[in-house]
């Protein structure tokens, strides 16, 4: 139901928290799974846009802010850019950042985007993705943030669910052709003018505005073809700063509030439906405050941000979890005057590895398949007789599935980062709601997620929604500053996953679907999950998706897709398929059904074709787990 920072939730940040403070939570121990955060720090109430101007901007102009070192200086045109003297890719400090932001923001209302207009963006880490960031919050805009990964129909169904009226895209990445696949599929966008789309499938769209990421103008221009609705990205900016434009931004700027929804998050749950998460000022910039302080960020730092904003490309799939991207990657780093580097736009060990030395990276972000193929990116280097210097390198976050030991160590052995801490999220929570510290126990980083954050409570409660005794599993539940206001106009959702309370119905609880277990000094720990959600290399795949794919086929009569053992991705997709009779098709053939209706990441690397009946899942998943016993698999 919900997209979890790894189903069970767990990352790994580094230097972290002995850095917290963290006041016992009583005198005595614990007696039953309920617990409380301090309320110290204060919480951040500014919005995101006057936090930008008075804490970044005012203190760290000068400071480096953003390098995507795929990108030309110049990227998007304007006025001479000083680009921090360098020649080779773009570069700027926060004041360039924000004239950048401002240019942008005074573009998004001269396109007619308003307070409370949903912006959506496709596309890799770029630097047109962080201003996009930016932008959309200073005006009262809500950006959306989709996955690249997604086909047609995925991403019509969230375009409408969002009522998406302004869509940026790149024409395509890695496999993806987004303008192709958008004008085939409607052929009316190929007739419409810039701002005047009238689209039956998609009603709400107006804009479609095209961010180059090829290099080449003519590769541009062949790939963007004659659909003719389409806007460059640089006719966007508005440079003038004292035109009517910017009257328009600093009048929306004025009424925005810090409860103000400035993004939409998609996920998914045992229904299949998408729900979009509502996310605001008071949530992403608090809980990226916070786990950019818990890593000790300082203006000195320089986060090399691997894991694509929103993506999750073919082998290496990321937690669905734009908000670790966008919160714990972009606002932990800037909210503390560090700078950001993205070293691709898409995930490339040698780009990875080259950043982080000639930028003296001091944190890298990740996913556990992010961190193994860098790792065998340094193994490679070090072979040839390469010397590597990662001396800087300390800290970071590892997100998207529980962290291996043997990979923890090689992470602090080969890379340096060699203070690392657990947390526990989700994409609803902003996302992090437990996270432990240098302080705690060996055992408790290892075998828990911590103690609950600050502004936060937590309890454990059993069917019938009673708290439990300590060292009992239940459902986790979380409330605070840190809960989504609620999944986008769905009402009937919002209800069911978050519940008030009992006792004082102005608390409202969050029901996570995790299963957990609080000891009695008030550490969690995560056991299972209590829906069926397959977890593969910390994207959540939800089983009722793939099999209404897989039952939708002429051929397939009973579908039950369930988790698989595996020793990269943890989990991997499996698929136990009944045929209709007298038919007949191969494992690659029903893998195809499901690569062409999904996302990469959703397709069965294990297809079993002798499945009847209504089965139990938990039944399929242990018959899975026998089946791949014997023939060696795990």
């Amino acid at each position: 139901m919900t997209l979890r920072l790894s189903g069970r939730a767990t990352l790994i940040s580094a230097r972290a928290v002995g850095f917290v403070r963290r006041p016992p939570l009583t005198h005595r121990s614990l007696t039953l799974s309920s617990v409380q955060g301090p309320k110290d720090p204060p919480l951040e109430r500014r919005t995101l846009s006057v936090y930008f101007r008075d804490e970044i901007l005012a203190k760290h102009g000068e400071r480096p802010a953003l390098v995507c070192r795929q990108e030309k200086p110049r990227a998007h045109g304007g006025p001479p850019s000083r680009n921090m003297g360098v020649r080779t890719h773009l570069a700027w400090d926060f004041d360039e950042f924000d004239k950048h932001i401002h240019a942008l923001a005074r573009g998004l209302v001269s396109l007619g985007v308003r307070k409370g207009d949903r912006v959506a963006v496709v596309m890799g880490n770029n630097s047109a993705y962080a201003l996009l960031q930016w932008a959309c919050a200073s005006v009262g805009a809500i950006l959306v943030t989709l996955n690249p990964a997604y086909r047609i129909n995925e991403l019509v169904n969230t375009l409408n669910v969002a009522g998406v009226s302004h869509l940026f895209a790149v024409p395509r990445l890695r496999s993806s052709r987004y303008i192709r696949m958008l004008s085939e599929a409607f052929p009316d966008l190929s007739g419409a003018r810039p701002g005047e789309i009238r689209c039956e499938a998609l009603p709400a769209l107006r804009h479609l505005v095209v961010v180059d990421n090829m290099g080449d103008p003519s590769a541009f221009e062949k790939e963007i073809g004659d659909t003719k609705c389409v806007t460059d990205w640089r006719e966007t900016f508005v440079w003038r700063e004292d035109g009517a434009e910017a009257r328009r931004v600093r009048a929306y700027a004025n009424e925005l509030q810090s409860d103000d929804v400035i993004n939409l998050q998609f996920t998914s749950g045992t229904t299949g439906a998408p729900k979009a998460a509502s996310l605001t000022h008071l949530n992403i910039l608090n809980n990226g405050i916070g786990n950019g302080r818990c890593m000790r960020f300082t203006p000195d730092d320089v986060l090399c941000n691997v894991p694509p904003l929103f993506h999750c490309f073919d082998e290496y799939p990321f937690c669905a979890i734009r908000t670790i991207r966008l919160v714990l990657g972009n606002l932990a780093a800037w909210s503390h005057g560090a700078c950001v580097v993205y070293p691709s736009e898409s995930f490339d060990p040698k780009a990875i590895v080259d950043a982080v030395e000639q930028e003296r990276c001091t944190a890298l972000h990740g996913v556990p398949t992010h961190f193994l193929g860098v790792l065998a990116e340094v193994q490679r280097r070090q072979y040839a007789g390469e010397k590597l210097d990662f001396s800087r390198l300390r800290t970071g976050i590892a997100a998207g599935s529980p962290i291996p030991i043997d990979l923890m160590r090689q992470l602090i052995d080969k890379l340096n980062l060699v203070d690392l801490t657990v947390a526990y999220g989700m994409t609803e929570t902003s996302p992090v709601s437990f996270q432990s510290t240098l302080a705690d126990p060996i055992l408790k980083r290892v075998e828990t997620v911590g103690k609950v954050q600050p502004h936060v409570r937590a309890k454990i409660i059993n069917p019938e929604g009673e708290i439990v005794p300590v060292g009992t599993p239940g459902e986790v539940c979380v409330t605070g500053y840190l809960l989504q206001k609620g999944y986008w106009r769905d009402e009937e959702q919002t209800k069911k996953a978050m519940q008030p309370d009992t006792e004082d119905e102005s608390v409202v609880w969050m029901h996570t679907g995790d299963e957990g277990i609080i000891d009695e000094e008030g550490y969690l720990r995560i056991v299972g999950r209590i829906k069926d959600i397959i977890i593969r290399g910390g994207e959540n795949l939800f089983p009722v998706q793939i099999e209404n794919v897989l039952t939708a086929h002429p051929y397939i009569r009973e579908a039950a897709a369930v988790a698989v053992p595996n020793s990269k991705y943890g989990e991997v997709v499996g698929a136990w398929v009944l045929l209709e009779p007298g038919k007949t098709m191969s494992e690659d053939e029903i893998r195809q059904v499901v690569r062409d209706k999904m996302n990469p990441q959703n397709v069965p690397e294990w297809v079993w074709l002798d499945a009847s009946g209504k089965v139990m899942k938990h039944v399929l998943r242990r018959w899975s787990a026998e089946r791949l016993h014997k023939r060696g698999n795990i």
